[in-house]
C-alpha cells in the first residue's frame, strides 16, 4: 500500500512558502551513513518538517544503509527519539503515521552483495510503497567512504537514469580537503553520474536569509543601485562560533577553520552577496554568476598571505563564568600544533562592481557568541553637516543569518529637542516576528530541493574547485611562512592581528 502525503492537505504557512507550487515526484530516499548524529539530528527530523507541511511526495520510502546490525525496529526507535529531541513542534506525529516507510539495510559499503540485495530491497519498496522506481542517495558518511560508495553504485546501475526515472546523489561538505582531492572526487562522481544528478550540500545556503539577500537586492529598487563601489565602503562576513572543538580535534586538525568554514560557508555566502543579477533564477543562472564572482577573485601569491591574511589558535580562558582549555589542550591535538581555530581574510572582487572594495571574512571557534551575520558598511556622505556631538557612525545594511534570523539597518536620525542633534537608529526585521510560526531548518528545502530536481541552492562542480583554488593559495602561503598562527584568549574576538587588516578607521562590528 503505497504511502501518501497529500499536499493539498497543508495550511501551514510555511509550507506553502516551501512549496511554491512545486511537487516533487515518489521517490526513495537511501541514506548512507544512516546510524551517525546526522541522520538522528538533522535528516529525518527535517524529513518529519516536511511530511507535517504536507510537502513529502505521494510515494516515498526511507532506507537506512550502514555497517551496524540493526533491526528495522531498532532503526526506526532511534529516528524517533531524534525526531522527538530535535524535530519542530508536532512532527513526532507524523512519524508515526509513516514509520513503516523507514527500513535498515545492513552491509559494508565495499560489499557487492549489499547493493545487489539493495537493488532488490528497493524493488520491494517501490511496490509497497509507490516510490516508481526515483532513488536519491545520501552520503551521510565520513569522505573517505565517498569513492567506494560513488563506485559501487556505478557499477551496480543505482546510478542509471531510465525510462524517464530519476537517480540523484546529495553529497554532504567537505568536497576534498584541497584543490586536487575535490578535482579527484569531481570525476569519481562523473563517472557515475551526470553534473545535474549531483547536489554538493551546504547547509548555510538553505537558511533563509541566505535565500532572502537575492530577494533582498533583486527585488527592491532601493538596494540595488546602491549595490556596488561607489556607495559601499566595505563587506563583513562573520560566522563565530562560542563552542570549542571538543571531542573533534583529530578531525579539526585535518581541516581548521579554513577547510571547515571559510572554503564553504563563507564563500558561498560572499558570491550571492557580490554577484550580478542573474538572467534568470533557474539553477544554472544563478550558479554562474557565483562562479563569476569566484573567478574574479585571484589566487594569492605567498608573500601576500601574511599581509592579506590571519590565522590563530584560541588559548585557556573564561567563558561562561567556566575556565575553558586552549586548543592544544584539547583531545587528539597536538602540543606543537600549528591548525588554525580563527582565520580572517581580505579579499577583492576585481570586478566594475566592486572595483577596490574589501570584502572581509572571518571565522573562529570559542568566540563571544554564535553568530552568523554579513554587514554591508556604506561609504561616510562627502560632507558632514552635523560635525557637532557625537561622531556620526556609518550606515550599516546587517543580514542576520543565525541565530536569529533577519535584517536591520541603522542610519542616522534627529534626537527630539531644539539642537539639532544626530543619534544612531535601527530599522530591525525579524523573520519569526514577521511571519510567525516556526522557520523552517535548512535541511527541509534542500531536501526538498533534491526530491524536486532543483540544484539552485547547490554548489556546482566549477564552484567548488574555484573556491578551493583561493583557499589552496592561502594554505600555501602560510605554509611558507615563517610565523606561527598568533594567538586569542577563548571568549574574545580573536587576536589583536585581525583589527590590523581593516585599514582606514575601519573596525571589525562586536555583535
Amino acid at each position: 500500500m503505497a504511502t501518501t502525503h497529500d499536499a493539498a492537505t497543508s495550511t501551514n504557512p510555511l509550507g506553502d512558502e516551501l512549496r511554491g507550487g512545486r511537487t516533487a515526484k515518489p521517490c526513495a530516499l537511501v541514506i548512507f551513513g544512516a546510524t551517525g548524529d546526522l541522520t538522528k539530528r538533522k535528516l529525518v527530523p527535517s524529513l518529519m518538517g516536511l511530511a507535517k507541511d504536507g510537502l513529502l511526495p505521494s510515494g516515498f520510502a526511507v532506507t537506512g544503509f550502514a555497517r551496524r546490525d540493526w533491526s528495522d525496529q531498532k532503526f526506526r526507535a532511534e529516528l524517533a527519539e531524534g525526531v522527538a529531541q530535535f524535530g519542530r513542534s508536532d512532527t513526532e506525529a507524523a512519524f508515526a503515521a509513516m514509520a513503516d516507510a523507514f527500513t535498515f539495510h545492513q552491509s559494508d559499503f565495499g560489499d557487492a552483495a549489499g547493493y545487489e540485495s539493495l537493488k532488490q530491497k528497493l524493488a520491494q519498496i517501490d511496490r509497497q510503497h509507490g516510490t516508481a522506481g526515483n532513488r536519491l542517495f545520501y552520503l551521510a558518511t565520513p569522505p573517505s567512504a565517498y569513492s567506494t560508495i560513488l563506485e559501487r553504485l556505478a557499477a551496480h546501475g543505482l546510478s542509471r537514469e531510465e525510462n524517464g526515472r530519476f537517480a540523484r546523489i546529495i553529497v554532504e561538505k567537505p568536497f576534498g580537503r584541497d584543490l586536487a582531492t575535490a578535482v579527484a572526487l569531481n570525476d569519481q562522481v562523473r563517472q557515475g553520474f551526470h553534473e545535474r544528478q549531483v547536489f554538493r550540500i551546504d547547509h548555510y545556503l538553505g537558511k533563509e536569509t541566505v535565500q532572502n539577500i537575492l530577494a533582498l537586492r533583486f527585488a527592491n529598487g532601493i538596494f540595488e543601485p546602491l549595490w556596488n563601489e561607489k556607495f559601499v565602503d566595505h563587506v563583513q562576513i562573520t560566522v563565530a562560533e562560542s563552542i570549542g572543538v571538543g571531542s573533534r580535534g583529530g578531525y579539526f586538525e585535518e581541516s581548521g577553520i579554513i577547510r571547515d568554514m571559510i572554503q564553504n560557508h563563507l564563500m558561498q555566502v560572499l558570491t550571492l552577496v557580490a554577484m550580478e543579477p542573474p538572467a534568470t533564477l533557474s539553477a544554472d543562472g544563478v550558479r554562474d554568476e557565483k562562479v563569476k564572482v569566484l573567478k574574479a577573485i585571484r589566487s594569492f601569491a605567498p608573500a601576500d598571505v601574511d599581509r592579506c591574511t590571519v590565522r590563530a589558535q584560541y588559548t585557556r580562558g573564561s567563558f561562561g563564568g567556566e575556565d575553558v582549555k586552549g586548543y592544544r589542550e584539547e583531545e587528539g591535538v597536538p602540543a606543537n600544533s600549528t591548525t588554525e581555530t580563527f582565520a580572517a581574510a581580505r579579499l577583492h572582487v576585481e570586478n566594475w562592481r566592486w572595483a577596490g572594495t574589501p570584502f572581509y571574512l572571518r571565522s573562529g571557534k570559542r568566540l563571544p557568541r554564535r553568530v552568523t551575520e554579513v554587514a554591508i558598511q556604506f561609504k561616510q556622505p562627502p560632507h558632514l553637516l552635523f560635525q557637532g556631538g557625537r561622531p556620526l557612525q556609518p550606515n550599516v545594511l546587517l543580514l542576520r543569518i543565525q541565530p536569529d534570523e533577519g535584517v536591520a539597518l541603522r542610519f542616522g536620525a534627529k534626537v527630539p529637542g531644539p539642537d539639532v542633534r544626530i543619534r544612531d537608529v535601527r530599522m530591525d526585521f525579524r523573520y519569526g516576528a514577521a511571519f510567525g510560526g516556526e522557520t523552517a531548518d535548512a535541511y527541509e528545502r534542500l531536501l526538498l530541493d533534491a526530491m524536486l530536481g532543483d540544484g539552485t541552492l547547490f554548489a556546482r562542480r566549477d564552484e567548488v574547485e574555484e573556491a578551493w583554488r583561493i583557499v589552496d593559495s592561502i594554505v600555501a602561503g602560510w605554509q611558507q611562512s615563517k610565523h606561527r598562527p598568533a594567538e586569542y584568549v577563548a571568549g574574545t574576538w580573536g587576536p589583536d592581528a585581525a583589527d590590523k587588516l581593516l585599514s582606514g578607521g575601519r573596525q571589525w562590528r562586536k555583535p
